[in-house]
């Protein structure tokens, strides 16, 4: 992924059919590539995560498997969503307790999101010179990361 945004969240004329197709086709690969099990709820799960471009919580998901007569419990969903967490097809966002699709799973990156207040647009990008500050500073002072994404909220274009 090059330095530059790329928005996950669209206007709402945008058709998601093609970007959920996509996401799944990708996730297929990476699941393929790293031989892991890609079952139907992780690809329903995943769908739901890339239907609205919106961050979704996980109790939306499971309200929406429900409404789709899926028989799910909490559990269900919180594993379906630490594989995809796992297999770097999801991003958690930490102050939202939601989850976004990964534009670019194939790749090893850190998430960096712009995450506006008002229409909860969200939009990812990969600034190399910043991960390598962040990588920088916590060698310099012995720290080791177990978790690391950048959150930058603030308003949109739409909404300022």
């Amino acid at each position: 992924m090059s330095n530059k945004i790329i928005n996950i969240a669209r206007n709402e004329e945008h058709d998601h059919a093609s970007c959920i197709e996509d996401a799944i086709l990708k996730a297929e690969l990476v699941c393929k590539n790293n031989n892991l099990r890609f079952t139907k709820i992780r690809k329903k799960v995943l769908q739901l995560i890339w239907s609205s471009h919106k961050p979704i919580g996980a109790y939306e998901i499971l309200d929406s498997l429900r409404a789709e007569k899926i028989k799910a419990e909490p559990p269900t969903v919180y594993r379906a969503l630490s594989f995809l967490i796992d297999a770097r097809l999801v991003h958690r966002l930490d102050s939202l307790n939601a989850f976004v699709g990964c534009v670019d799973p194939e790749n090893t990156h850190q998430g960096q999101f712009f995450i506006c207040q008002d229409c909860s647009n969200v939009s990812e990008f990969n600034d190399h010179e910043i991960s390598d500050l962040v990588e920088s500073k916590m060698k310099n002072n012995g720290f080791s990361a177990t978790h690391q994404i950048l959150e930058v909220t603030g308003h949109c274009n739409n909404c300022r």
